[in-house]
């Protein structure tokens, strides 16, 4: 029997209550098109209010498009953007980020533990400096990191300062950034421009929502001519109320940051329940909603047959759990039942060889 929650992606979750009602609530009536509705300001103005400061917000439909418009407005063609070879605009974005930029090329640092270091993106940015090669422009770092770890606030500060000294511009992809925030218990402010981040793609879709990401500026000079990108990319909603309408209600009354909070304890939860399985090992720290465990690859086939979906991009036998705003704590016991019936099975069957 098909499990009802599944661990392979939190897209794979439902939109939460708020964000359902926000979008009903908004659907009475005629408003003004592209973003000229009540509903676009309020949510911009949440933003202001959560960010402790003037920020430029934008709205878009999915976090390829806002990261690839936002690293296309830090850069010119020739330039080039810093990333992690695990970073999310290098592995799954197919390209959209030199797309959009007119053909800005990605460099490739190391990652240690999914982070962007700063002896490694100062290796990177510095290795050459000649005209037939593409200038570095920018540094990209991901929020929480592809493998579930966090920066903290004295790591964004450290590669920030570098950014600065290489007269980089330091972009944050954070599709889960509300997961990292509850982590931290820092303010969203702390961890992003008080910390050096210029632009944030601050992740909804992940967080509850059906669709929507916003892109803030904390430099309103780097917004320049944006709402341009977004409407040559197709970004730019007509009835653009029912992308921010979500939003006033995910940043009210700290909605947004009570479902990171609870993605989280899941991802603790089946960390622990897995602990003491000789068979099965941690590869990353759990430190947002996501557990990456090294599994025996014989157990991967008896998993999926007991209806469990999951990814194994990391490599052979890793695997990821992705715990969601509406986990439920049956559900991740469920999954760690199955996951030690298999192992011991396993385990009993090479002790019988």
């Amino acid at each position: 029997m098909t499990p009802a929650q599944q661990f392979a992606s939190d897209n794979y979750a439902g939109i939460c209550p708020e964000a359902w009602a926000a979008m009903a609530e908004a659907n009475h009536g005629h408003q003004p098109a592209y973003g000229e509705d009540p509903w676009t300001q309020r949510a911009a103005d949440a933003f202001r209010a959560l960010f402790e400061t003037d920020c430029e917000v934008f709205f878009a439909f999915n976090g390829t498009a806002a990261n690839s418009l936002a690293l296309a407005a830090l850069c010119q063609s020739y330039h080039s953007v810093v990333a992690t070879e695990i970073a999310h605009v290098e592995t799954d974005e197919c390209g959209a980020p030199e797309f959009f930029s007119n053909g800005s090329k990605l460099l490739l640092a190391p990652a240690v533990d999914g982070k962007l270091t700063p002896a490694a993106l100062e290796q990177v940015a510095t290795r050459r400096q000649d005209l037939h090669f593409p200038r570095p422009r920018v540094a990209t770092i991901t929020q929480s990191s592809e493998v579930g770890t966090v920066y903290t606030v004295a790591e964004v500060q450290a590669l920030s300062a570098t950014c600065r000294r290489l007269g980089l511009h330091l972009h944050m992809d954070g599709a889960r950034f509300a997961n990292a925030c509850a982590s931290l218990g820092c303010t969203p402010a702390d961890i992003s421009w008080k910390a050096g981040v210029e632009v944030l793609c601050f992740g909804g879709t992940k967080n509850g929502m059906a669709i929507g990401e916003a892109v803030v500026f904390f430099d309103h000079a780097l917004a320049l001519d944006f709402e341009y990108r977004c409407k040559q990319a197709g970004q730019l909603a007509s009835k653009m109320r029912f992308l921010a309408a979500p939003w006033v209600a995910m940043l009210q009354d700290g909605v947004w940051l009570r479902h990171a909070r609870h993605a989280n304890a899941q991802a603790q939860l089946l960390r622990d329940l897995l602990a003491d399985l000789p068979d099965v090992h941690l590869l990353f720290p759990v430190e947002a909603n996501g557990v990456f465990v090294d599994l025996p690859e014989a157990a991967l086939a008896p998993l999926r047959a007991r209806g469990w979906r999951f990814y194994t991009f990391i490599g052979t036998g890793g695997v990821r759990f992705m715990c969601a705003w509406d986990t439920e704590p049956a559900s991740v016991r469920a999954l760690a039942a199955d996951i030690r019936s298999v192992t011991l099975e396993l385990q009993d069957k090479g002790n019988a060889a």
